[in-house]
């Protein structure tokens, strides 16, 4: 094809266009989220379009998510994609169940006013892990987890134990109204866990016998954790899930970014600590109002 010597010369010494040299520091940021600097995944990796953009910018970047799409699509990322769940409830025809007391409501006012529970398994080497949590409504926080090698009722009483810890050394001990909502399984129907939700002064809420929508909160945690700590390739995993050994430390692993770093496109992407602190200092600021000089 012909081209003109001018033309020719025009392009040859041709700046790079405003356009360009914002995308190549977007790319470098983008690259920057997804490995660390030893050259390792990070759990970032696994953020899509939106959580990506949403991440740049709290970052102090001015960037839209069309630009944020083509830039991924140019470099062949893509967002993890969650796999279908698993049904793990086996209900106790016997036993007597608690009333819904969330129909399917799984918002909440304030922190430890609604909590919600579930667990999962894990395929290992050495067989079955199973993996319990417990998750506040309002912030998606996982207040408590516990893994064990078998799902009998302490599994899910030590979740709950481990919240109710866990609040109380965070300065916000859960006080009176609280309701423990799960599926109909047998642990969480049994007179032992009864008690100990009496005990501490918990009402009780169970949802229909193997609907996931009532306990959808729950169901949707457990499959981001199944997604993102467990499969393959994920970055919470340092090899083989060989024993319950392994299964744990990428459960804490988990957790701690969960908590403390994962974007929630329901809390206006930020993380659950980040929205309850932000709630905290809310209410401190409503108790200790500054006045104005007459």
């Amino acid at each position: 094809m012909p081209v003109a010597e001018r033309t020719y010369r025009a392009w040859k010494h041709a700046q790079p266009s405003h356009r360009d040299i914002d995308d190549a520091h977007l790319i470098e940021a983008i690259r920057a989220a997804r490995v660390n600097d030893e050259g390792e995944a990070t759990p970032e990796s696994m953020y899509g379009r939106r959580k990506m953009t949403a991440l740049l910018r709290r970052q102090g970047l001015t960037v839209s998510s069309r630009r944020v799409d083509r830039l991924m699509r140019e470099l062949g990322i893509k967002g993890l994609v969650r796999g279908r769940g698993v049904r793990t409830t086996v209900p106790d025809s016997a036993s007597t169940r608690a009333p819904d007391l969330l129909d399917r409501d799984f918002t909440a006012a304030a922190p430890n006013q609604r909590w919600v529970a579930d667990f999962t398994y894990v395929r290992t080497w050495a067989g079955f892990v199973y993996v319990a949590f417990v998750i506040d409504c309002f912030s998606r926080a996982i207040v408590g987890w516990h893994a064990a090698t078998t799902k009998t009722t302490p599994l899910v009483t030590t979740a709950l134990r481990m919240a109710l810890w866990r609040r109380d050394r965070a300065g916000h001990r859960v006080g009176d109204g609280l309701v423990h909502h799960s599926d109909a399984g047998a642990q969480f129907t049994s007179v032992s866990f009864a008690e100990t939700l009496g005990l501490e002064g918990i009402a009780a809420s169970i949802g229909s016998v193997g609907d996931a929508l009532d306990n959808a909160l729950a169901e949707s945690t457990i499959g981001l954790f199944k997604n993102e700590a467990i499969r393959d390739g994920s970055p919470f995993r340092t090899g083989p899930l060989r024993t319950i050994d392994d299964v744990e430390w990428a459960t804490a692993a988990w957790v701690e970014w969960f908590n403390a770093r994962r974007l929630h496109s329901t809390l206006g992407n930020v993380p659950p600590e980040e929205f309850e602190a932000d709630y905290y200092a809310d209410l401190e600021t409503s108790h200790h109002p500054v006045l104005t000089p007459a």
